[in-house]
Order: structure tokens, then sequence, then C-alpha cells
């Protein structure tokens, strides 16, 4: 049973090379734990830093050492250090080297407009003489030196790499691919993901690997398989051509002494009808095994078969070690938004803990076949399934829970219920529930890994998509609507002239819609990201605001170039070309494909994030040596839901948050209302607790120099609610980047 629906066979050849690469070590001897030089510290993403300064008797002296202040929001950048210079993004969007010490600038490589804005990545040569940034820029891969500050020239075409190329789609019509990750480095190669969209024909979501030094594109995996590869029959005939997504969008591990890259992979589109993808859809909501020097598939495991619920892999999975039945075993964990884990021997993919198919219920949607089995890990799961009468937030005033207790009675609510257009669904966790990126760690010699994951409910009902107008269709008015009176209204007001936020009235006149589009994902100020708005909300919302959306993937992004204050050494990256072959983006089927009549949408119903008792937020260490929960706590605070008592929680309280993992016992953890936490990694208790100045929204960091540990805390954001805002009072640091350190004595 569990051979067929894993769908995890090995030829003789596979065995062979597992078998080769369980033996192989890498010939670099660096402990990869005592440095940060990676977004997750480690290519193996584990946020585990070995140190011995700060420990649980003395973490409760920390004190702030030094603040880089940026200014402007740039609340998802996430430090790296390389010896001691550390890499930030700041001032106008430019990439900064500071003293690691002191803070003091080192360099600025000015209007980066359009970098990846959750971090980047250093590569060095052998012998260290060339060393260099890599990163992301509109849809563009580009290198900086790390000395200089300056663009490398010879790297790619002229400076860069076009991403929108070798995806075999015609790159004219691919608006969105860069991904909001920096991806991950193994030897000489960036293992790179995407962020294609969540809309009808996206562009696909393989993974590709490039040369640091050249820029060369040495291999990429199909995601979505084409003819002849394994997994091609999981899906209709041709379904290549216009599926997309299936994109490692989130944090990709690697395993440097056995060159094994673990992928996260998310959902297919279109996310929630599923009609013109029949079939488990290979590889989506996958965790696939790649050899990390070719690009081969070695294993993999489906979490999800053809989801409709939008429950991507999201979190990096974490490689750790782990004593069952009296063996040591390499594995790799993973944790889902639906709140399971599962575990694999990280060599073969076989299950450390059972794995058992159960049966869900079918879809009433028409041409829909929802997979009869969805697979169940043993371990115990660390979210609920359900909203009921009994589970519902207590906090609610009478009139809204009466409200509730009469909607219930016609919507539905459980694990894996296929959305439907003929009644409302509750599932739970919705689109931003259980785990997401940054939201894993672990200590990985001792089998133990630790999440933060928060209880969010999503609401969905599938309505029928119109023909696609030149002009705004009734179709697309209610879908802005729907959009501004649920994520909008209560900052930028009912007329949309302004109140906590500033008036959109005609914005769509005065701003290009891809800076539109980069404040709405990414977010600014107080405004969160809204990363889960589909492209043909954001084209909506955008026209029903006075503009016309018309997209340049090679945005510049410096027509309004400003030259901030310090040692400028460079600006704007490499010079892209002019894009002469811009199209329009991929609207209908290719001739010739099957295909159903009628498509259906929903938006991601994220009205109600404490729609259910708490608590909702929560850090929680798992030992995968016995397979139990260890322990739970509860984190960030909300007035507003919790009438002030942080021991419920908050709503969204881990949400774009991270952990930091140390040898000497400690959890780092951030969560709502600006709160930075080390527990102990036994027990849980909290060891220190502060609330800082700003909201932190990106991963922390921790490096040692000159024997000095020091952890760095993005707390750029101004997320706050009454009277948690400390922005505001006497003393208060500035938005920046806060480095945490012990008392000299």
């Amino acid at each position: 049973m569990y051979a067929r629906y894993s769908e995890t066979y090995f030829s003789l050849f596979t065995i062979f090379t597992l078998l080769f690469l369980a033996g192989c070590t890498s010939e670099k001897t660096e402990n990869p734990h005592n440095t940060w030089t990676h977004y997750g510290g480690s290519p193996g993403q584990s946020r585990y830093f070995e140190a011995s300064q700060i420990t649980k008797e003395n973490v409760g002296e920390l004190e702030v050492a030094w603040v880089y202040p940026t200014g402007e929001d740039f609340n998802f950048f996430s430090p790296i250090v390389a010896d001691s210079t550390m890499y930030v993004l700041g001032k106008n969007s430019s990439l900064i080297a500071l003293n690691a010490r002191t803070g003091e600038e080192i360099w600025i490589h000015a209007n980066l407009k359009g970098i990846t804005r959750r971090g980047i990545n250093y590569w060095e040569s052998e012998d260290k003489k060339d060393k260099r940034l890599i990163f992301t820029l509109n849809s563009s891969l580009q290198a900086i030196d790390a000395t200089t500050g300056k663009s490398i020239m010879d790297f790619g075409t002229d400076g860069y790499v076009d991403l929108r190329a070798d995806l075999g789609r015609d790159p004219s019509t691919i608006v969105r691919i860069q991904s909001m990750m920096p991806g991950v480095l193994y030897e000489d190669l960036l293992i790179l993901g995407s962020s294609t969209g969540e809309t009808y024909f996206s562009p696909p979501g393989h993974i590709r690997a490039y040369n640091v030094v050249t820029g060369a594109l040495e291999w990429t995996f199909h995601t979505i398989p084409q003819p002849g590869e394994f997994g091609y029959d999981t899906w209709p005939k041709d379904a290549y051509k216009y599926v997309g997504g299936t994109n490692a969008w989130s944090e990709i591990s690697v395993d440097a002494e056995r060159g094994i890259a673990f992928l996260p992979l998310g959902s297919p589109t279109y996310d929630y009808y599923g009609a013109d993808r029949l079939g488990s859809n290979l590889f989506a909501n996958s965790l696939v095994a790649l050899d990390a020097r070719t690009g081969e598939r070695l294993w993999h495991f489906q979490t999800i078969h053809h989801d409709l619920w939008d429950y991507d892999l999201a979190s990096a999975p974490q490689l750790i070690t782990v004593q069952r039945d009296g063996k040591s075993i390499d594995a790799v964990s993973i944790a889902t938004k639906h709140g399971f884990v599962f575990v694999f021997d990280r060599v073969t993919g076989e299950p450390v803990f059972p794995i058992e198919e159960k049966p869900f219920p079918p879809s009433n949607m028409p041409g829909e076949q929802a997979w009869p089995t969805q697979p169940i890990s043993s371990l115990p799961d660390f979210t609920r399934h359900e909203v009921n009468l009994e589970n519902l937030n207590p906090y609610f005033p009478d009139s809204i829970k009466q409200a509730w207790v009469k909607r219930l009675d016609s919507t539905k609510s459980q694990l894996y219920l296929p959305p439907s257009d003929q009644y409302e669904i509750v599932a739970m966790p919705g689109a931003l529930g259980g785990v997401n990126f940054g939201n894993t760690a672990s200590n990985p010699s001792k089998g133990i890994m630790y999440i933060m994951t928060q209880e969010y409910a999503s609401t969905y009902r599938l309505n029928k998509v119109e023909p696609p107008k030149e002009d705004l269709s009734q179709n697309d008015v209610e879908r802005v609507k729907n959009l501004y009176s649920s994520t909008c209204i209560a900052c930028h007001g009912q007329n949309m002239e302004g109140g906590a936020g500033p008036s959109l009235l005609n914005i769509g006149h005065h701003m290009p819609y891809d800076d539109f589009k980069e404040i709405v994902t990414n977010g600014r100020g107080q405004m969160p990201g809204l990363v889960h708005v589909d492209e043909e909300s954001l084209k909506a919302l955008f026209k029903f605001l006075g503009g016309e959306p018309v997209s340049n993937p090679f945005r510049r992004g410096n027509t309004e170039e400003t030259i901030p204050e310090g040692p400028v050494v460079a600006s704007g990256g490499a010079p892209i070309k002019p894009d002469a072959q811009r199209g329009a983006p991929m609207r209908t089927y290719p001739e010739g494909t099957e295909h159903p009549d009628v498509q259906y949408t929903t938006d991601y119903g994220l009205d109600w994030p404490a729609l259910i008792d708490p608590p909702w937020s929560s850090v929680i260490a798992y030992d995968l040596n016995e397979g139990t929960i260890k322990w739970r706590r509860p984190v960030g605070i909300d007035s507003l839901y919790a009438k002030g008592d942080p021991s419920k929680g908050a709503p969204q309280g881990t949400q774009r948050k991270g952990l930091v993992v140390t040898s000497t016992g400690l959890v780092f953890a951030t969560a709502k209302g600006a709160k930075l936490y080390a527990f102990d990694q036994e027990t849980g208790e909290t060891l220190w607790e502060t609330t800082m100045n700003h909201e932190s929204n990106a991963q922390p960091s921790m490096y040692t120099l000159n024997g000095k540990q020091y952890l760095v805390v993005n707390a750029n954001s101004n997320f706050f609610r009454g009277t948690y805002d400390q922005s505001k009072k006497p003393g208060a640091l500035p938005r920046g980047y806060v480095v945490y350190a012990l008392p000299e004595k």
C-alpha cells in the first residue's frame, strides 16, 4: 500500500548512486555551524549555531551592542556575515557592507530596486581571492564583488542572467518568476527556486542550478514532468504546457557532505480547482531529494496528492540524526502547513515513522476528481483540523459569535474537504496556517526539531471565472470589492481616502504597476506583505485604482534614482537591456490540448485570523527520537484578540518570524508584538524576553567575532496595536538591524 502511493521507486543505477553518496564526504572540513554565511545559517537551513559564550545562565544579560538604522522599511531581509563583514539591505534598496563589530559602513551598492528582499548568497573560492554576493533582481540573476561592492560584469551575459529563459515557455509571457528566497549554494552552484504566482497558466516552478562564477545554467529539474520523464503519467497529457507552480518558493536544504539537495515543493496551479490537472500531480507538494551536482532525482515523497487546498511545503527540510530502535539514522524531516511532520531516511527515502494512506471525501465540482486518499503521519499533528461550535474564539463579541454559530450551520469544516461552489468550507488550517518559511529549525545531532506554527483558518467558496476582458468585468469588480473589504479597508478607509494608511484614490495614475505589486506583495511601513494575493486580483485592483497593469519583467527600478549618504561605490546593478519582446501573460490553453470548458477560483479567505480559541501561535519542540512533542509555548502579543494576555499567543504571531538554535541549549525566537524570546531547549522555559522597538519579519542571525557572540535581528517594521507600540516611546531605537551581545566585563 505504501509503495503504491508514495511512488518512490529505484532503478539499480539510482541505488548505486545513493550508496555512493552515502559514503562520500566533502573535502571541506569547515564547521558549517559556526558561521552565518547562508540564509538559514548553513546549507542545511538548520539555523543552528555553535558557540559557547551565550548560555542559559547569562542569556538574561543580553543588551544592545549596536544598531544600524535603515530609515526605511526593509523588513524581510535576513543578514548574513562573512569574516568580519555583515551584509544588509537598506537605504533605497541598497546592498550595504557593514563592519560586523561596530556597524560602520564599508561600502554601499545603491538602488537595487527589485532585489529579492529576503536574503542573498555569499560565495568564496577555495583560495578566498574571489568573494561574491549572488542575488536575484527583477527576474535576473546577478553578482556583486563582496569586497568592492561593484557588479561583476563577466557574470552571465553583460552581468546578468535572464531567469525567464529556459522554462519551456515564451519568456515574454512570464511576468513573475523571481524567487522570494535567495536559493542555496552547493560548491560552485546556486540551486534556485522561483515564485511563479498562483493563477491559471502560471509558469512552471522548475528547479535550476547556475554556476556562481560564469552564470551558466548547469542543470534543470522539471517539477512538472515532461514526456518520457518519471511522473509524467501522473498528469493529463501535455499538462506541462499550461500548468504552473509546483515550485520551491521557500527554503531548499542541502546535505553538503553527501551532495543531496532537498526540495520542499509547492502546489500546482490553479490551487483550488484541478479539473485541468487530474491525477496525483508529481512532484507537487513533494519532498524531493536530488543529486546536487547533476539534478538527478534520487527519491521523493508526496505529502498531498492532487492538492486542492494550497498546502505548499513552505518550510526548510531539517537534516537531523535520530536514534530509533538502537540505530542512528541520518534523517530529513519536513513540517507542513496542515500540521503534520514526516521523517525519512536521508539517503533512501524510507519513512522513519509509519505513514498511512487514509480515505477522504470526493469533490462535487464538475470535472474535478479529488484524490481518494491522503498520507497521514503517525507522529502527533500540531494544528487543529476543524472549526466547530466548541472551539470558536471565546473572545468574540456576542454578535460575532452568534453570526458564526448560524454560519456554521451551512458551512463544512474538516481536513481535506474539497472546495465547492455549492457551499462554503472552512479549512483548518488555511492558506497561512501551520508552518511557513523560516518556521523550522533543529539541533541536528540531537534529533530535536523546533517549529513555529499558527492556527489560522481560511474560508473558501468557488466561483466561476468569467472570460477575460480588456476592461474590468463584473467578476473582477466583485473580486476587488472582496479583496479591499477584507484586507485594505481598515487602514485605507471606506472610500479609499485614507486613514491609518494613505489615500489610494487614483494611485494607478502615478504609480507603475510593478511598484504597486511590490508594495502589496512585500509590504511597506506598517503594511504587511500580502504574499497570497494572486496576479489577477492584483491587476484588477490596480485597474480599479485607475492604473493600467502593464508589467516590465526587466524593470530597472532606478528611474527615480537617489544616491544615499555614505560610501557609495555603485548604483543600479548590472545594466539590463530593454526588453523588446515583452508580451502578454499566457491566458488560454495551448492549441490542441484537452481542457475543461469552465474555470473556478476563490480568494484566500483570510478574514478571520483568530476564528478558533487560543493558543493561536506557538513554538513547539519535537523529539524525533521518541516521536513526541517535547513542549509547546504560546508566543506573541495581540491585545485585540487576547485581551492583553500574552499566554494566549497572537494571531499570525509566527508568520514571517524566525528561530536560532544554539549549542548551549537555547532557542531564540521572534514573534508578533516585537517580541524576542530565549527558550530552554529542553524544557521550553522562557529564560529571556524583550520587546523590541519595531517588529521583526525576517530571520535572525548569529555570529562570533574575536571570541564575542552576537545575535542580529532585523527590527524594521511597524506592526503594532495600542499599548504595545514601542516605537514612539522615549529613547526608542530607530528601525534597523539590532545587534545583541553580552556586556563587556
